[in-house]
């Protein structure tokens, strides 16, 4: 037998969060942009290898339900890991920008109709 899970993973996920199953701020949604901060800063520590993963991952800005599918791994666990990077200093994150214009009730309602009629 393998040491790792199917999909090769030798780390179990709560082991790469510490055990903590709640990140410790709120930022992130699954549509918030992150990006790596380069150069990283002079004092920050060395990131552990699944935080470098991420940061490779997050040199051009990247969502994050979009960096848990090219980790393949679960979007709570890679919250909690963005909140260490993004508390170390790692990362920026930028929130999904709000839509401002109001629907068009017109459409919605020509929408609904069509959805009834199926």
């Amino acid at each position: 037998m393998g040491d790792g899970d199917t999909a090769g993973r030798l780390v179990r996920p709560f082991a790469l969060t510490g055990g903590r199953t709640r990140p410790s701020r709120a930022d992130f949604t699954l549509i918030t942009t992150v990006t790596a901060v380069d150069p990283p800063p002079t004092w920050a520590t060395r990131p552990q290898p699944e935080h470098q993963r991420i940061l490779r991952r997050c040199a051009e800005p990247v969502a994050v339900a979009e960096l848990a599918a090219l980790l393949d791994l679960p979007v709570s666990v890679i919250v909690i890991m963005l909140c260490d990077l993004l508390e170390a200093g790692r990362i920026t994150v930028r929130p999904p920008h709000p839509v401002t214009r109001n629907p068009d009730l017109d459409l919605l309602q020509k929408v609904r109709d069509g959805l009834g009629r199926l």
